[in-house]
């Protein structure tokens, strides 16, 4: 399928981690242009190899979405270089697992201030020229803690939920510009963070980390973890032409894990 995005420019966040490469290589191969951003050099490079063997070709901007000077710095860089950014895909990394009390004030700050403070300043900065040119395309990454919370995450459960508040506000509020919002909600994607935690609750429960795997698997329908690129694939629909008439919409790709409504 033709996805009519050739051309378009795209900032994928986090695109050093498992699943912002993967986004950034499947937009690649659709003929986007890519700005990719990361708190690691190593990481980031990789994912520009990535998208070069593609045949894709990527800029890439270092900085601490956390720190705010270091983010408003890197954005107005890039924008300095490019007329637009078409589509942008809000990805975050996560906090340490826990439960939903406990903390410290400025342990919830740094979970807000790292995961949802930065996505809604770089989604006010790039939006303007998208509703002055008639098309945008704004997707952002949660978990399947935003319909299901997820024991013992209760810092990513609680931050996460707000960023469906927001673009579900926002796509009412821009849908009449052309630009569309959507959450895309993973379930289990075999990513390093998937490994980590499956390994934090091996660790908390001093069980064998492929026992708690096994039993993690034999919560999904299909079987299995997702893919990466499968993920990947259902985001480059969103910030598609095809996928003009969807806003406001959460996405699951999840194999049947959510058993919610």
């Amino acid at each position: 399928m033709e996805l009519g995005i050739k051309g378009k420019t795209a900032l994928v966040l986090s695109a050093g981690g498992g699943l912002g490469s993967a986004v950034a290589v499947a937009l690649a191969r659709e003929g986007v242009r890519l700005c990719l951003a990361d708190i690691s050099r190593q990481a980031l490079d990789d994912t520009v190899r990535r998208v070069q063997v593609v045949g894709g070709r990527a800029e890439s901007y270092v900085f601490d979405l956390a720190s705010p000077t270091q983010t408003s710095e890197a954005i107005g860089e890039m924008l300095s270089m490019l007329d637009a950014v078409d589509i942008l895909f809000n990805n975050t990394g996560g906090p340490p697992p826990g439960p939903a009390y406990g903390h410290v004030r400025e342990t919830w700050e740094r979970a807000f201030g790292s995961m949802v403070t930065p996505v809604i300043g770089i989604t006010d900065l790039l939006l303007p020229k998208m509703c002055a040119k008639g098309w945008g395309r704004i997707i952002t990454s949660t978990s399947s803690g935003v319909e299901s919370p997820i024991p013992n995450l209760g810092l990513s459960n609680t931050a996460r939920i707000s960023l469906v508040g927001w673009s579900k506000t926002l796509a009412k509020d821009v849908a009449r510009d052309g630009v569309t919002v959507n959450i895309l909600v993973p379930g289990r994607i075999s990513t390093a963070r998937t490994r980590f935690l499956d390994g934090a609750k091996a660790a908390r429960e001093k069980r064998d980390v492929q026992a708690v795997e096994e039993e993690s698997v034999a919560s999904i329908p299909v079987g299995r973890y997702g893919r990466p690129e499968e993920y990947a694939d259902v985001a480059a629909f969103l910030a598609s032409e095809r996928a003009s008439y969807i806003t406001g919409a959460m996405v699951r790709v999840d194999g049947g894990l959510i058993q919610a409504l």
